[in-house]
Order: structure tokens, then C-alpha cells, then sequence
């Protein structure tokens, strides 16, 4: 199993894991290209096939007397095709994540769980947080 940040080349491979019509792949490898600053791609690859993918998205924070340059992180859209689940790749997805993570010196990362994925950030560093909040819109 190799992870590696996403190049241009897997454009394809992360619009179907992705879920994306295959008439937006143009739209969608625009999209990446965009925002390749601040929307990180990993994939995760087992016999040169790429079978997951995670981004990290980088968002900068309010400067402050102390930190100028303030950012944090998000974890988005992670995904580990069926076959492949519970073999470690979305472990070490989340590991080549963090690591990116600490690389920029971002002050905090966040990831929006499903119920069933909760145990596994908890078992690699994430913790509950009760100032953490969220405000979803009607509908999302």
C-alpha cells in the first residue's frame, strides 16, 4: 500500500470516488487545480490502483497579536472503496493527513464524522470537543 498526495492525474480516479458524473470531470480537474492551495488530496493505492482518498482543506485564521500567520485544517470527503475497508489504508490516510498537518503548523484540525467512523479518529488523536459547534442550513 503506497499514500500519497493526489496529482493531476488522478483527477479521474478521485471524481468517481467522489461519487461526480463523469460529464464534470473537466469542471471537476478546473476545480482541483483551483484549489490546489488550499484543498489537499491524498489517495491511497494498493497494486498501483487507487482505492481511497482523503483531502485535507487548509483554511487561514484571524491574525492575532502573537500569530500572524494563523491557519487550520479540515478533514473532507474520505473514502476507502468497500473492498479495501479495514485493511488500514484509511488509517494511513489520516496519518499522512496529520502529518501534512503538523508540516504547516496548522493550530487545529476538524473532521465532520459519520456515526460509524467516530471510534476511528478517536483512535488516531481526535477528541470530542464541546466548544465545537455547528450551524447547518435547512436542507444540507
Amino acid at each position: 500500500m503506497i499514500v500519497r498526495r493526489a496529482a493531476a492525474t488522478d483527477a479521474a480516479v478521485l471524481a468517481e470516488l467522489q461519487g461526480l458524473e463523469p460529464g464534470k470531470l473537466a469542471a471537476w480537474a478546473e476545480w482541483i487545480a483551483t484549489h490546489a492551495e488550499t484543498h489537499l488530496p491524498f489517495v491511497g493505492e494498493v497494486d498501483g490502483h487507487v482505492v481511497a482518498a482523503a483531502w485535507l482543506h487548509i483554511a487561514e485564521r484571524v491574525p492575532r497579536n502573537d500569530a500572524f500567520d494563523r491557519r487550520c485544517g479540515d478533514v473532507q470527503s474520505v473514502m476507502v472503496r468497500e473492498d479495501y475497508r479495514n485493511q488500514g489504508i484509511g488509517a494511513a490516510l489520516i496519518t499522512a493527513i496529520l502529518a501534512e498537518a503538523e508540516t504547516r503548523n496548522l493550530t487545529h484540525v476538524t473532521v465532520h464524522s459519520s456515526r460509524r467512523a467516530v471510534d476511528f479518529y478517536l483512535r488516531h488523536g481526535f477528541s470530542h470537543h464541546r466548544q465545537l459547534l455547528i450551524w447547518q442550513q435547512h436542507g444540507h
